[in-house]
């Protein structure tokens, strides 16, 4: 007899397991279906962010940090430490370590709160059915009155630079390195590439980041993204706009990387490890039935509205398969918002309002609108910013480079976007991003009171300075 579900969720990431322990908590039989699985064979919970993503790169970039940190920059305190080494198998250690705590979490909250864990791959059938098939190929129909679909993405591979295994890997593979290479390349200057690409730069490898597009970080603020190219410049990442990868050969233990520069030329580079991080699919391949009624573009992403319904009644989907930034908390607030519509409960996303981090040091955040958007929509603006070369803190802490900048409506004074690049990024940006889900003004943030010293107080000053009235940098005088 086939197993029954109020909610059956298909994948485990921060979408799938959030929704899965939300719906359960508001008193919802639920199961979740996880294909990924350990060497044990127990259910890898957490998905690509938790076990080869968001964590685990975290743990890297803030181990190579102190490595970094320890080599250069301690001799200007009176600390002399001498030669610093790296143990790389035992970073990845501890890496791993902290991946198997937090997969073990998820466990432990999935019985904390009565989710069914079941392993195996989900598939969406008609008339509110799902298929499961485990290792060895058995299935099995579950039936359930709601589906929310959460299979996530996965790295896209280009044609020219194909994955090996070993020499040319992709963002899981560039978490496994067990050695510095001494010339690393990363085909891809977006948020994964210039992660993975610091964090081996910081260790001593001689990174070049090959990127097809001519501007930096073109979803980015471009005064700030240009301020962020001018400092990963400086801490040693060749950055090569305009570079169209063509080809890829290797011979013994080294790729030969074939590209085409800003001017048409053809270029070669040669590395020991390559890293393709040009981005991510959606993760739908043999996830719907042909007769699911659930409807998907030509990339593979599944059709919903504002409230993460497909066409199908009682069937949803979230995070990386829908549209909208591939961004884990964007997944898991999505799988809060179905799980309460599920449960009757009144519930709507705000979209316009999801921070983006690049963890690199320093951090790279925004909320809101870029300059660009704003001047392209037509509405008339003002722009205060405020360089951290100018906080005291920041001074203190040896962590002067970047700025904030901060973006209002000319006539109405509300905040539309603001901007951070320097130490603490992403803090100052969820400061902005709750200033902003309250309809802050720029005045409102200018009246607050921040303690004195920190690096949140530019954010402070970069407000006051949107009308002229920063106190400790010269303002800028409006144009008449």
């Amino acid at each position: 007899m086939a197993k029954q579900f109020d909610v059956v969720v298909i994948g485990a990431g921060p979408g799938g397991y959030v929704a899965a322990i939300r719906a359960a908590q508001l008193g919802l039989k639920t199961a979740c279906i996880e294909r990924w699985t350990k060497k044990d064979g127990k259910p890898a919970l957490g998905g690509t962010c938790l076990n080869v993503g968001c964590i685990p790169s975290k743990a890297l970039l803030d181990s190579s940090w102190k490595f970094y940190e320890n080599s250069n920059k301690m001799a200007q305190h009176g600390i002399s430490l001498g030669k610093v080494e790296i143990d790389v198998p035992t970073m990845i250690k501890r890496k791993d370590g902290i991946v198997e705590n937090l997969t073990n979490g998820v466990a432990g909250l999935f019985k904390a709160n009565g989710v069914t864990s079941i392993v195996g791959t989900g598939k969406v059938l008609g008339a509110h059915q799902v298929e499961v098939t485990d290792a060895d190929g058995k299935a099995e129909v579950i039936e359930c009155d709601n589906i929310i679909i959460a299979t996530g993405s996965s790295p896209i591979d280009i044609p020219p630079a194909p994955k090996t295994g070993d020499i040319i890997v992709d963002s899981t593979g560039a978490l496994k390195f067990q050695s510095v290479p001494k010339r690393l390349g990363v085909i891809g200057a977006g948020v994964i590439g210039l992660e993975l690409g610091s964090v081996w730069a910081r260790l001593g490898a001689e990174v070049v980041v090959l990127e097809a597009q001519e501007s930096f970080l073109a979803m980015a603020d471009q005064q700030v993204a240009k301020e962020s190219l001018k400092v990963f410049q400086k801490q040693g990442l060749d950055i090569r706009l305009g570079a169209r990868v063509t080809g890829s050969e290797i011979k013994g233990e080294e790729v030969t990387v074939t590209y085409l520069d800003q001017k048409g030329e053809e270029q070669k580079v040669t590395f020991d490890k390559l890293i393709v991080a040009v981005g991510r699919r959606p993760y739908t391949e043999n996830a719907l039935a042909a007769d699911s009624g659930v409807n998907m573009d030509e990339r593979g992403f599944i059709f919903v509205d504002d409230q993460c319904r497909t066409g199908v009644p009682g069937v949803y989907a979230i995070g990386d398969v829908v549209r909208g930034p591939m961004l884990a908390h964007k997944a898991s607030e999505e799988g809060v918002m179905v799980a309460d519509l599920i449960a009757g409960q009144t519930m709507q996303m705000n979209y316009d309002l999801i921070p983006s981090v690049i963890y690199t040091h320093p951090e790279l955040a925004w909320v809101g609108k870029t300059e660009e958007e704003v001047k392209a929509s037509g509405e008339a603006y003002k722009v205060g910013t405020f360089p951290f070369a100018a906080s005291g803190r920041a001074m203190a802490a040896d962590d002067t480079a970047g700025l904030v900048k901060v973006i209002a409506d000319e006539a109405t004074d509300r905040i539309l976007g603001v901007h951070v690049l320097g130490p603490s990024a992403a803090e100052l940006v969820q400061q902005a991003a709750i200033a902003m889900e309250f309809g802050s003004s720029a005045e409102d943030i200018a009246l607050t009171v921040f303690a004195h010293p920190t690096v949140s107080e530019a954010f402070h000053e970069a407000a006051l300075a949107v009308d002229g009235h920063a106190i400790h940098i010269a303002n800028r005088k409006k144009r008449k």
